[in-house]
């Protein structure tokens, strides 16, 4: 695994959820916001996002949460803009457009993504579902590039290990598909990734691998536990995602106190953004095999009142120390 993780090198970065669209003059934001605001809110009720203009000079931002929406507006408006033409009818037609536009750019998009990792054999529904990941994000990772990122680590860690790299890729690449699924299809995402793996031809490895990465299915192949791998890897990039710094800190305290609160805990340190926590015990309280058993008690507990992603590591730390002077 260190092995795969020094191999694979990639851009991790957190996506946001505001655009900024360039304006050529302030004078656009009056015919932007239209006769008592008419056209602002044409065009936040057609694309479902939020236009914001302020004081900023020479620029309108585009907010929301659905990034294939955001993307929508952000395009209509930057068409409008050049157009010069903007009135809600107007307004209601470029959206229109653009969103089929949309739907034939995803295809492409998952047509090249597969085709970049020479993936064979694909079919052409998922190229669709391959390309909506583009526009979707997990803690602020983009889906796409952690799935592309996920199917290399993966075909490198199967390297290592003397099995099919093409296959490991191909699992590591689908692993996350079911996040691009809409809302009508009802489990966990590795759940309805398994499901479109086989309702569109992949094989049985895929579709464990895809269903399992997450524990929700019995694992049945290598393959799977290569995903997993693969995915804690790109997840716990630095840099890879992102959490507001209230709930950052929020959320390492509470585990800390969670610690402290055990018989014989002098203090805890949280490290690793989290993914690690240090217990030091005082030694005349707490023997070796109590330590032991502290480490799973405190894991335990973790499991049982916090939520957070991936994993973290429990470390009891008992130090004895024996000094003399000597005169």
């Amino acid at each position: 695994l260190s092995l795969a993780i020094q191999r694979y090198a990639s851009e991790h970065v957190a996506e946001s959820t505001v655009s900024v669209v360039d304006l050529p003059s302030d004078e656009m934001k009056g015919r932007i916001i239209g006769r008592e605001g008419r056209n602002i809110r044409s065009f936040e009720l057609a694309t479902g996002i939020d236009l914001i203009i302020d004081d900023t000079p020479g620029a309108v931002i585009v907010s929301g949460f659905d990034p294939v929406r955001r993307e929508v507006a952000r395009q209509s408006l930057e068409t409008l803009i050049h157009d010069g033409r903007i009135h809600p009818g107007r307004i209601e037609e470029v959206v229109a457009k653009t969103a089929k536009e949309m739907d034939v750019r995803i295809r492409e998009m998952g047509e090249h993504a597969c085709l970049d990792l020479g993936l064979q054999s694909v079919d052409k529904m998922m190229y669709y579902y391959v390309g909506r990941l583009h526009y979707r994000t997990s803690y602020g990772q983009n889906l796409l590039k952690h799935s592309m990122e996920v199917a290399g680590v993966a075909a490198v860690i199967a390297a290592e290990l003397g099995l099919d790299t093409r296959l490991a890729r191909r699992c590591g690449f689908f692993h996350d598909i079911g996040k691009a699924a809409d809302h009508e299809m009802d489990g966990p995402h590795a759940v309805i990734g398994g499901r479109l793996c086989r309702k569109y031809g992949e094989n049985d490895t895929v579709i464990n691998a895809v269903a399992g990465h997450h524990q929700d299915v019995e694992a049945a192949t290598p393959y799977t536990f290569i995903v997993s791998a693969a995915d804690a890897v790109s997840a716990s990039r630095p840099g890879a995602r992102r959490e507001s710094v209230q709930s950052y800190v929020e959320r390492l305290e509470n585990l800390e106190q969670i610690a402290d609160g055990f018989d014989g805990v002098e203090k805890s340190f949280a490290i690793q953004a989290g993914r690690e926590i240090r217990v030091l015990v005082n030694h005349t309280l707490v023997s070796d095999a109590e330590a032991a058993v502290l480490a799973e008690e405190v894991s335990r507990r973790i499991e049982g009142e916090l939520e957070y992603p991936g994993q973290i590591k429990v470390m009891v730390i008992r130090e004895i120390r024996a000094t003399a002077i000597a005169h």
